[in-house]
């Protein structure tokens, strides 16, 4: 038989003391404080019409496909349905606040960083060993093994070593700068050769180099990216004290 233990705010207060995670913590305090005077300040009034909107895609992405879901989720976090609505309208009110700050920025910051959003569909090998990695290059090269046949012996991760490697669309920000170079320098398809490191070799396949277009998802991402660029920056010219009693 389970036993009842009652979990004080007291109790919940000395877990963040003691946790390492109060600087984290103030920094969402700040965001939310930086986020409220910003859109006072520009006028900005929460559209009660899209409150739906912003509510389904916080669902969505934590996961709560259903009522019960929803409920569990709260329970489990100690919050009321007043507290759900409370987020989902401080996301609503960040996302207009974003759109009133951003909106007419977002395509000439798209022409001026374009090539930091051009990406890259390629498979890849880390090895361990160069002598290794060069001569399962030069055995894809000589159409002795493929790559895929490389990638399932030699990598480690279950999920990757599944999918042969294959690490989806990355852009020059995900990969160290040695990499990124020869990558987008690439005539795809082709077979790079093995890429040393400070820790290891690469061996990698560069399959498509995709161009970026300011679609809704781009358009999502940049205003997402300089938001939080803003945010960051606002909240650094604050000093705060600390009073926990």
């Amino acid at each position: 038989m389970s036993q009842l233990l009652t979990i004080t705010a007291q109790d919940i207060l000395e877990e963040v003391k003691h946790s390492g995670k109060i600087p984290e913590i103030i920094e969402g305090i700040f965001s939310r404080k930086v986020i409220n005077q910003a859109a006072n300040d520009a006028g900005i009034k929460v559209a009660l019409e899209k409150l739906q909107e912003v509510a389904d895609k916080f669902r969505r992405d934590n996961q709560l496909h259903s009522t019960s879901d929803t409920w569990k989720w709260l329970r489990k976090n100690g919050l009321s349905l007043d507290d759900f609505e409370e987020i989902v309208l401080h996301n609503l009110l960040s996302l207009q606040l974003a759109v009133h700050l951003f909106q007419d920025k977002i395509e000439p910051y798209f022409i001026e960083h374009k090539i930091d959003y051009t990406g890259v569909v390629m498979y890849e090998v880390i090895f361990q060993d160069e002598d290794l990695a060069m001569e399962q290059f030069l055995s894809i090269s000589e159409k002795e093994i493929s790559f895929y046949e490389v990638a399932h012996r030699y990598i480690q991760d279950p999920e990757l070593r599944g999918k042969g490697g294959y690490r989806g669309i990355l852009y020059r920000r995900d990969l160290k700068p040695e990499i990124s170079a020869a990558v987008f320098a690439a005539n795809p398809p082709q077979l790079l050769s093995p890429i040393t490191t400070y820790k290891s070799v690469h061996l990698i396949l560069v399959e498509e180099i995709v161009q970026p277009e300011l679609n809704e998802q781009l358009t999502y991402q940049i205003g997402s990216d300089l938001f939080a660029k803003w945010l960051k920056e606002s909240i650094s010219r604050f000093e705060f004290e600390l009073v926990l009693e």
